[in-house]
Formats: structure tokens, sequence, C-alpha cells
């Protein structure tokens, strides 16, 4: 028997796919899958396959599993490139070269998707009534014994650093109840995008030695709305250590988000080692040894590439910069302005980089020269920042002594225009908060990306202006929220008028209210093609290595889900959280057997399927 796509009254742990898939059919045919399964991997021939660049690779004639298998078996376009079986040894991808390739990417997929399905699987006791019947393995049990891998074109070369929309993350994925499973995609990427989602149909049996999904048959085509799917991570506020940033990205791709963004350097520290001006990290950084190394940056750059992931570098300039002060104190305005440090910054400490320093020019052209190449082999993008640039710290810049917005704006735009020129130059595309292009009205380039997250009238502006846009809005997609304030008030009146010390994004956002944020909000149809993505926000004041999974998962997986499938159902109305809500939860029990410490989303009472049927049990408004 098949079944469709979702319904509300059947969610079930065997529908727990996330993000949710574009097209979906599956049956209740139980496969067990074989530790020894083994992957071939046919590569791209002549392309005499029905597939189209951008779209969901809608292959074949025929929609019959069987037909679909003849026709790749049969070698039409593909021709075996490798096969793997178990046992798969632990890649090392930690190794000194530069870049990422197609190879690289599949390598990787395969061996990961084996790990996730036979190492990291979890048993499913909290999506069924008590006293369930589990699936039991007898002498006609039927197996899963090998999966083909279908690279039906050749790849880009720069396939890992692509720009947005120059990749086809498209795949489509196929199960027979026979056992044979088939992952077809235009690219590398989205060969591991549909890996992903194969992992995702196996759950593990209570003897901890056997897995099985019980969804066969199954066809899944699918492919993502929006280009740009992205985390941003603050790692300068508090310092994160490389494996606590790889465990962000791993769950990050497993969500099929392409995009790290992060936040490497601000006012309080500046952890990123530049070469060739060591200073600025031993001594900007909190201490000496709470440093990225030049060897730790490559590493977490190719670590992401290998999952389809872009990790894009964001130095904050000219503002966020004080903490470039302990390494060259001439460079910096306003530097630790106490106790008025609210006058002329966001956050303490107070510090901008000078407007009209011939030293600060030669200081960046130094900088953009050391980072660019490093940063080159494994992204199209860097972020230049812009934000929260506050005017009143130029009274006190002595190369400029002015916060006249007048006098400013043209020493700010031959500022950013020559730091574009220096990205351009590199080989890169720029990204600039909003503040550059709305607030200081900037002359920018037609390339330039610009990222928004103050509200959707911005984003409107943004595209009005012909820019690409990154939504964002604080509102919802912020996840360091509803923590209160840091920040310590005097006895008296300010404290009282701060009580009950709430942040200035204040409440938490729970994951419902990030699932329903529409990126397309206010925008007109004609101007919906420049809304290129968004990312969720992990601004790090209260966060550290301690609470940084729970911070961040599954809350931002609501916005990965948003931008790879939509926020609208293909009836045009918004998703529904009681269909969601179990397959987050699935996805959460999923993360935690990846290592990634993820908040829980409900009780188990709310996700067990009652003795009488399969609707669920904790909701409000459905008769």
């Amino acid at each position: 028997m098949k079944f469709p796509l979702f319904a509300p009254y059947l969610i079930t742990s065997s529908l727990a796919l996330w993000p949710i898939p574009k097209s979906y059919e599956h049956g209740d045919a139980v496969l067990w899958i074989l530790k020894n399964v083994t992957f071939y991997w046919y590569e791209a021939g002549v392309r005499n396959l029905d597939y189209h660049t951008g779209q969901a690779p809608f292959l074949f004639a025929s929609n019959s599993n069987t037909d679909t298998l003849s026709q790749i078996n049969a070698g039409e376009g593909l021709s075996l490139h490798r096969h793997y079986t178990e046992p798969f040894q632990d890649y090392n991808h930690e190794r000194e070269v530069e870049g990422v390739s197609s190879e690289d990417i599949i390598d990787y997929a395969i061996r990961s998707a084996w790990k996730t399905i036979l190492k990291q699987g979890f048993y499913p006791w909290k999506f069924h009534p008590r006293n369930w019947d589990e699936p039991s393995r007898g002498k006609k049990a039927r197996y899963v014994d090998h999966v083909n891998i279908c690279l039906l074109a050749s790849d880009l070369s720069d396939v890992a650093k692509a720009l947005a929309g120059d990749v086809d993350e498209s795949y489509t994925l196929i199960l027979t109840e026979e056992g044979v499973a088939t992952v077809a995609a235009n690219s590398s990427v989205g060969i591991a995008r549909g890996l992903t989602t194969f992992t995702q149909l196996f759950f593990q049996h209570s003897d901890g030695e056997h897995v099985y999904t019980p969804l066969a048959p199954i066809t899944i085509q699918d492919e993502p709305k929006f280009e740009h799917r992205g985390i941003n991570l603050d790692v300068s506020r508090n310092f994160i250590p490389v494996p606590d940033i790889k465990r962000q990205i791993d769950a990050a791709a497993y969500t099929k988000m392409n995009r790290l963004h992060l936040h490497a350097t601000d006012s309080q520290s500046w952890p990123l080692e530049i070469p060739s001006s060591s200073n600025l990290a031993r001594k900007g950084a909190y201490r000496p040894d709470l440093i990225y190394t030049a060897a730790d940056f490559a590493d977490l750059q190719r670590h992401a590439a290998l999952q389809g992931i872009q990790l894009i570098t964001e130095i904050d300039m000219p503002g966020h910069t004080s903490s470039i002060w302990y390494s060259a104190p001439d460079l910096i305005a306003a530097y630790n302005q106490q106790p008025d440090w609210d006058t002329y910054a966001a956050e303490p400490p107070s510090g901008t980089l000078k407007l009209n320093s011939t030293a600060v020019d030669k200081f960046l052209n130094t900088l953009f020269s050391d980072l660019m190449p490093r940063v080159k082999p494994y992204t199209a993008y860097f972020h230049t920042g812009g934000d929260e640039v506050n005017l009143n710290a130029y009274s006190l810049d002595d190369t400029v002594k002015s916060s006249d917005p007048e006098v400013l704006q043209p020493l700010m735009q031959a500022f950013v225009s020559t730091n574009h020129e220096r990205v351009r130059k590199a080989g890169l595309t720029p990204v600039v908060w909003e503040e550059m292009l709305l607030t200081w009205n900037l002359t920018l380039g037609s390339d330039v990306i610009v990222q928004s997250w103050q509200s959707d009238e911005a984003v409107l502006s943004i595209v009005q202006a012909g820019h690409k846009a990154l939504v964002g809005n604080y509102k919802y997609w912020y996840l360091d929220c509803g923590k209160g304030q840091w920040l310590d008030f005097a006895p008296g009146s300010p404290s009282r008028d701060a009580w009950p010390y709430d942040d200035y994004c204040a409440p938490f956002h729970n994951w419902r209210l990030i699932y329903s944020k529409d990126p397309y909000e206010g925008i007109p149809e004609h101007l919906q093609h420049l809304v290129i993505g968004g990312e969720a926000h992990m601004w790090g004041e209260q966060t550290d290595v301690v609470n940084l999974d729970q911070m961040v998962w599954p809350r931002a997986a609501a916005v990965g889900e948003v931008l790879w499938s939509g926020a609208k159902d293909s009836e045009g109305q918004n998703r529904s959280q009681i269909e969601a809500s179990p397959r987050l939860s699935d996805l959460r029990e999923r993360l935690l057997a990846k290592g990634v410490k993820a908040e829980p989303v409900r009780m188990p009472y709310c996700e067990m399927e009652s003795e009488g049927g399969r609707r669920p049990q904790c909701q409000l408004g459905l008769t």
C-alpha cells in the first residue's frame, strides 16, 4: 500500500522527515539494512537522462520504482566510479589540502550516511503507544543490501564554493520493497542532501543491533526553496572551541542548511589568528589560548565544505572593532568610554576604526591580503559587517572630529567601497548588514548581498534597491532573545526603569514563532527572486559552549525547514504545527544520537500515539 504526503491524522514517527520534502510517497513494508550494505557510486557519462538543471531531477517517464532502477542499472549514461562496503574507516578530512572537490563531498556523504544509520540511530519508543508491536525479523525478512548513488551530471569545478543558485541541490530518492535504494542528483551536494534524507528513514531496534525502516516502497523528489540557508554563529563574545563549532556544522548539514556565517570578531575579543598581524589575536583574544589558529580556521572551513556548507567569515567593521585597540590603539576612536559607553556604541566596550586614517587603510590592506586567500578555497563570499555604527564615536576620531552625517557619509562610502574592491579583487562577493544601504545610504555594487535583521520593511527596501537580500528578523529568528538583560543596573531609578530586566528582543522565540515567519512577507511577487534566503542568529553574550547546543537546536531547524521547504504548503497555507511538531521531535532524537544536546520539543505523552489510533493528543482547535 502507498501513502501520499502527510495528513494530520496520519502523523507517526514513520513520516518524520525534516525538512519536509517537496514530494513523498511511501508504503508500509518493513525493510532491514545490512551492516555490510554496499554503496555503488555511479557518475555521469552520456547525458541521456531526462533531467533539467535547477529543479528536482524528475528523471524517468515511469513512476515505477522497478522501471527506474532498471534504467539506472542498465548504465544509461552512468558508469561505476567506486563502491564501498562495511566496515567504513573514519574519514580523515583534516589533511593539508586547500578546497573541496565533488569527489570529496560524495565520499564524505556516503561514509557519514553509513555511520548515521548504523552507529547513530535511535529507538523510537516515544512515537508509538505503550507496549507497541515493534517490527521483528523473521525468516522472510527483507534487507537493504546495496545503495546506488547516481551523479547524473558533471559537477561544477567550484561546487563547494559556488554562488547562491549555481549548485543544483535537488535529488530523487527511491527505495523498492525488494531493498534496492537509489539516490540520484545533478550535483554532489544534491547527493549529500539525498543521503541525509535516506538516513532519516531508519530506526534502531530495541535490541540495539538491528536497523529498519517501516516505509517501503519510497519515492521522494525534493529541492530547496531558497538558495541561502544558514546560521550566524557569534564566536567573539564567548569563545566557542573548534569541536563545538564543528558540531553545529554537522547539525546544520543534517537539516539541509548550506551556510555557516561565522561572526569571527567583535568589540569584546579578536580570536581569529592573522599570521601577518600576530598581535591582533595574541593581544585581542580573551586569553592567548582562546584563539582559532590558521590551521583551525582552515579545518573549520573544510569540515563545512565537505558537507555542502560554505563557511562565510565576517570581520565586522568599522564599528564593533574595539578589540583591535589592544594591538593597535592608534587605529581606534572612542575606545572604552566610561561610564557613558552607550553614547558611543551599542554595547561595551565602545570603539570604532577611524574613518579617515591612512594607518587604518594600511592595516585593512594587510588584513585582507592575509585572510582572503585563506577564505577563497572554501566560499564565494566575505562579510564586511557594517551594523550599528555610532556617529558620536567619530566626534572623538582625530581624523574626522565630527558626528555630522553629511561629513561622515562620503568617508563611509570611501571606506566601504575600498574594502569591497579588496573583496572583489580576491575573487569573492561582498556581504554587508542592512545599515550600510538603508541608514548610511551608500551606493553599493550590484553584486553586494545585503543582510537584513531589523524589519520586513527593511527587506522590501533592499530588494527595491535591486540588491539580493538575506532575511533574519530579530523578532523571529534571533535565538539569543528572551534570556534577560546581561547589563547590570545601578540601584534606584536605573534599576526600577529596567525591571523586569527584559532584553531588547524578548520574549524567548520558541520554535513555533520561528516557524511562522515567511521570508516573503511583504515582498511583491516580482521582487521575491531577490530574497535568496536567510539565517538564524546565535549571538553570544549569554551563550558559550555549555548551553550552545540547547540554544541553537532544534529551534534553528525550524528556520532550516522554512528555507528548504518554504513557509507555505502546496495549497498556499502556513505549514501546520500539528504536522510539524512530531517531525521536529523525531529530528531532535536524531540530533541527540549524533551528539548534539538539543532541547526537547514536547514531553513523550504528546508524541505517543493513542491506543485507539494515530490522532495527536496534545493540541487545541482540531475536532
